[in-house]
């Protein structure tokens, strides 16, 4: 007994021990907020004040300084998130993750960025003040690395450290061009859709008019396979660091504001992760401030503001990727048909170390065009190469100079020259300034193809005739500058005319954009307070219209009770996603019911993918109003041709018998918060059980839904539960009536260590449609509790 008890008590003892032991470890893990430190390449004293919500407040006598000095405070906050974004380009995940993350490396690192970057970079001007900034970051970032605590991921996984380069910080920016693979997942389907279907299926799809509509059975029934969209699916969905997807902004002149200055709003629209994807901060020297948003390992802020003008993006969506068809020589498969003649492929070869495996390799074939998918992406069912031709790979890079530019731009004028250095990705950057100006300027290299090429199919690489024939002048991109109608917006919405004619892109349903106009246009007092409350809306305009489509093809004669007042509920819907709302979740299943009974048929395999495209919420209303339509027959029933009205009401009858299964009888309890929720993940936290509730945050129930101004983007699937996984990453308004008291919030917290205060101190506020205060005031600033002192080290 004694003997047991000695035992119970060294046990004790032992715990006592390692629980110490951790903690004291975890204590040595926390940022340094507080105190002095000294840095090597500054020439003078760095003041660093931290307010409330950790955004570093940089006060150096030169820009050189306050650029290490950024870079060091980002690192300690963001070293793990800078890690794995440089890793992407590169095809590096494999090293931390294993072999699940081969096909993902395998297929970025053969898209050509790095060799993008490695020309960019030996044509740099190294004299350049871009240039030079940008080495005083790295410095700070490396300096942090030698000096600094490691974080816990690099515990946990045994990785070591290892300095970063200029070359990690193109990796970056073509991780951030390559955006979110729209093109890859809509080409190559709807190049299916018009080979196996035909093209009555083909031109309601792309919106093409036809008239002699002949609903005819598909005798051959073709099989749609999607290999490519699925696959990126696949790979895409293993990533651990988020794609950027939308975003909206406005700018809304003086003549339209209560106080007769500009007010400046933006929300980029990025898949949610933890930690957040903007590093906020504040450079303040004598001869220049900026208060900005900076990506993980990039020097210059993308988004940003000071007290004479302020800045902001959204995704054009423009197309600057094609796919084509090359043909390989039958006695030659290392060569390629020209209208020239055979050409040899260029060859690289290509190596992925995989943690506790054997490294692998493979090699890249490339064509003129750009790299052949098959070789990159396993899945893909046809023998024909595939090459890819991409903007970002094939022109100039000047990104580090559009990022400086922007942000040290002295008037609207230079402004300008910043924005019109973009090539990929499109970008519609946003401005207004305290001298009363606004401006949108739809940037990116666009080009022309002959007049009647579709290129949103798969290209002819072989015969010349699908070729760029002209590249434009950047006076000839979509822009506005104090246009007359006192405001400037964007939604990722289809542009006016360029160089006459519709540009092609991805752009997204009207959703938003019409939000936006409906709420702008008929209001000239706005305030700063109202234009917050606006980026919170959360009213689709088009869901009611929708819902009308679909309830006047309804037969109300044969509906129970509860039904009844279910569609009762949808026709007295506004389109408010409301957390206490019934009709959103009525609707969002409708929808569901809807495209799968209209589409799935025809599509096969190809529908998964078909619907987890932004294409389709074009499609959507487009074809809820048709009457008729060659989509409406079912072509599993033979003797049989479907109409609107059967397919329509075989939708809602599914719909109600699954709602009353999932969350029971009563229509009136059917509320959005019940299915509807938002989780921040982390790499880490992705494993599950302790992990997750360690690293990530939330979950949390929120206001909102899919396309509209607050976007809670999530999928459409069978599951009836909407796991929202991208939105706004940032929400900001600045009014230069007030500049001082401009408002911003991040979705968790400015700190991606989860020993800060502050890796989850905004998410309530944030889910809440809250506001933390930008501070640019010097005196306030000042009165942190927090301050950190670097000194030059001797």
């Amino acid at each position: 007994m004694k003997l047991f008890k000695k035992a119970v008590k060294v046990i004790f003892i032992l715990l006592i021990l390692l629980v110490a032991g951790a903690w004291i470890f975890s204590r040595t893990l926390h940022p340094t907020y507080n105190g002095e430190l000294e840095l090597m390449n500054i020439s003078d004293k760095v003041t660093v004040y931290y307010d409330e919500v950790g955004v570093p407040h940089i006060n150096a006598e030169n820009q050189q300084d306050a650029y290490v000095a950024l870079g060091y405070v980002h690192a300690q906050d963001r070293l793990w998130q800078m890690e794995l974004i440089r890793r992407i380009s590169a095809g590096r995940l494999a090293e931390l993750f294993g072999k699940d993350l081969v096909r993902t490396d395998k297929f970025f690192s053969g898209l050509g960025i790095e060799e993008a970057a490695e020309k960019t970079i030996e044509n740099l001007d190294k004299k350049s003040n871009a240039y030079k900034l940008t080495e005083a970051y790295l410095n700070g970032i490396n300096q942090f690395i030698r000096e600094g605590t490691t974080p816990l991921e690099f515990h946990l996984i045994g990785l070591e450290k290892e300095e970063y380069t200029v070359k990690d910080i193109y990796n970056v920016f073509g991780y951030m061009a390559f955006s979110f693979a729209v093109a890859h997942k809509t080409d190559p389907m709807l190049t299916e859709v018009k080979e196996k279907l035909g093209d009555a299926y083909f031109n309601e799809l792309v919106g093409a008019e036809f008239q002699n509509l002949t609903l005819i059975k598909n005798e051959k029934n073709p099989e749609l396979k999607a290999d490519f969209a699925a696959s990126m699916n696949v790979l895409l969905e293993k990533l651990p660091i988020s794609p950027f997807i939308g975003s909206n902004s406005w700018v809304i002149g003086a003549d339209k504001t209560k106080n007769g200055k500009v007010i400046f709003a933006n929300d980029p629209h990025i898949g949610f992760s933890q930690p957040s994807v903007w590093y906020q901060n504040h450079i303040k020297t004598p001869d220049y401030e900026m208060y900005g948003f900076n990506l993980a390992l990039t020097p210059f802020p993308l988004l940003g503001h000071n007290k004479n003008y302020a800045y902001g993006l959204t995704m054009f969506e423009n197309d600057d990727v094609d796919f084509y068809y090359e043909k390989n020589n039958p006695n030659n498969s290392l060569e390629y048909k020209t209208p020239n003649g055979f050409q040899q492929y260029k060859l690289i070869d290509k190596l992925i170390k995989v943690k506790g495996e054997v490294d692998t390799t493979y090699q890249v074939k490339v064509s003129k065009h750009g790299p052949i998918m098959n070789g990159l992406i396993d899945f893909i069912d046809d023998e024909r190469p595939i090459a890819m031709q991409w903007i970002y790979t094939k022109l100039n890079n000047q990104l580090l100079e559009v990022g400086y530019d922007i942000s040290h731009a002295q008037n609207l004028s230079e402004f300008k020259v910043g924005a019109s250095k973009l090539h990929a990705p499109g970008l519609n950057i946003m401005y207004g300034d305290s001298k009363s100006n606004i401006a949108w300027f739809a940037s990116g290299k666009l080009y022309k193809y002959r007049d009647s090429l579709y290129t949103k199919t798969i290209l002819d690489g072989a015969s010349g005739k699908d070729e760029i024939v002209e590249y434009l002048d950047f006076e000839e991109n979509p822009q506005a500058i104090n246009p007359s109608l006192n405001y400037v917006y964007s939604a990722n919405n289809q542009p006016d005319s360029i160089a006459g004619k519709l540009y092609p892109g991805y752009y997204l349903a009207e959703n938003r954009a019409r939000r936006i106009v409906d709420l702008l246009a008929p209001k000239n007092d706005w305030t700063k307070e109202e234009v917050a409350t606006m980026l919170y809306d959360v009213v689709s305009p088009s869901a009611p219209d929708v819902i009308a489509s679909f309830t006047n093809s309804l037969d109300l004669e044969n509906v129970s009770a509860s039904e009844r007042k279910a569609i009762d509920i949808l026709k007295k819907w506004n389109g408010y996603y409301g957390k206490d709302e019934v009709a959103p979740v009525i609707y969002n299943r409708f929808v569901y019911e809807f495209q799968k009974n209209t589409f799935k048929d025809e599509m096969g395999k190809a529908y998964s993918q078909f619907v987890n495209t932004p294409f389709v919420e074009k499609v959507l209303p487009v074809q809820a109003a048709k009457e008729n339509s060659v989509w409406w027959d079912d072509v599993s029933t033979k003797d049989k041709i479907e109409t609107k009205q059967e397919i329509i009401s075989k939708s809602f009858t599914n719909t109600f018998k699954f709602l009353q299964n999932q969350l029971g009888e009563n229509v009136e309890d059917w509320k959005w918060n019940r299915v509807a929720s938002v989780e921040y993940e982390h790499a880490i936290g992705k494993a599950g059980g302790l992990l997750r509730s360690f690293f990530n945050v939330g979950p949390f129930k929120t206001n909102g839904g899919d396309q509209v101004i607050n976007n809670q983007i999530f999928s459409i699937d069978s599951t009836g539960v909407y796991k929202i996984t991208a939105g706004p990453s940032t929400r900001r308004v600045v009014d230069f009536s007030d500049v001082d008291n401009s408002l911003a919030i991040l979705p968790t917290g400015q700190s991606g260590n989860v020993f800060s205060e502050h890796y989850k101190d905004q998410a309530q506020k944030y889910v809440d449609g809250e506001f933390v205060k930008m501070k640019i005031n010097q005196k306030e600033i000042e009165q942190s509790e927090n301050k950190l002192v670097f000194f030059p080290k001797k």
